[in-house]
């Protein structure tokens, strides 16, 4: 009997972060596209910029009204997610303002293999034929998307698989603290350092100019966008904290759909058949990669 409950209740958690992981993909989907009507006229680093500094802002006024307390020892930890965290979104809202949003999400979703590869030369975790095979896989699909035999591979899509590499490795932060602090603490330490390195290359760089905005329809949008974003990572955090991380990764998939859609009401055209198989290719690999790991537990 209770190891039926056990099971029971394991199985609710699983469910529930299935959920959590959905909203967040829909949620996020949205968000980039907010995120891509503002590049008509903010540079993606300011977006990055604003879209964090409201996010701490609303964190920091949840965390007033419910206090937690912070566990010192791990403060390493916590600033290594929000730099991978933080040098992954800049390099996905820099694909989002380049290409179509389909492909920037598609491109960041690459984020499975590189877990994979980080667990085998870091944790020194084996990799079986399946694994390698869905590797070669979704390497494969990358190679439809980017097209790297013709022309129309581009800096953009080097971006995108870069923002894909980082956001493995602030997801692996994730599983690491999350028994540790509170998922409010996680996202303040995300946004925080989100501010700080966009501010950084403000001041010291040439690649980005810092304007003020007085338009309301673009502040709107800036604070609609901090609002879907911050939400899209609560979920996302929680998302990890109660079920495998194989499993919520493959459940991250269904960003694709949603980033598709919305991506074609904004204007994109319709992906060609090579990036559709490049999609399918790359989720295959995505759910092999998730159900391996799986079997492992």
């Amino acid at each position: 009997m209770l190891n039926k409950y056990k099971s029971l209740s394991k199985l609710k958690l699983i469910d529930k972060g299935i959920l959590f992981m959905l909203v967040s993909a829909l949620i996020g989907a949205l968000s980039g596209a907010v995120a891509k009507i503002l590049s008509d006229t903010m540079d993606p680093i300011e977006i990055v910029f604003y879209r964090n500094l409201l996010g701490v802002l609303i964190v920091l006024y949840s965390l007033k009204k419910v206090p937690v307390s912070i566990d010192m020892t791990k403060l390493n930890l916590l600033v290594l997610r929000g730099v991978f965290g933080t040098l992954a979104m800049l390099c996905y809202f820099y694909t989002i303002a380049s290409i179509p949003l389909g492909e920037a999400v598609i491109l960041n979703k690459t984020s499975p293999f590189f877990v994979t590869i980080f667990a085998y030369y870091l944790m020194k975790e084996s990799i079986s034929t399946t694994t390698i095979f869905a590797l070669i896989v979704g390497f494969l699909g990358v190679a439809f998307i980017i097209k790297p035999f013709g022309v129309e591979i581009s800096f953009d899509h080097i971006l995108g698989i870069l923002g894909g590499f980082f956001a493995a490795a602030a997801y692996a932060t994730i599983k690491k603290i999350k028994d540790i602090y509170d998922a409010r603490v996680i996202m303040l330490s995300f946004m925080g350092i989100g501010v700080i390195i966009p501010l950084l290359i403000f001041l010291f760089t040439p690649y980005a100019e810092f304007k003020i905005h007085t338009d309301p329809f673009v502040w709107a949008l800036i604070a609609f966008m901090a609002v879907l974003s911050t939400a899209s990572q609560w979920f996302l955090t929680r998302a990890y904290s109660l079920s495998a991380a194989s499993i919520i990764g493959v459940i991250g998939y269904t960003s694709i759909p949603f980033a598709l859609g919305f991506g074609i009401m904004l204007g994109d055209t319709v992906p060609d058949i090579y990036t559709f198989a490049g999609i399918a290719l790359i989720a295959l690999g995505g759910i092999l990669v998730g159900r391996k790991s799986s079997s492992k537990k």
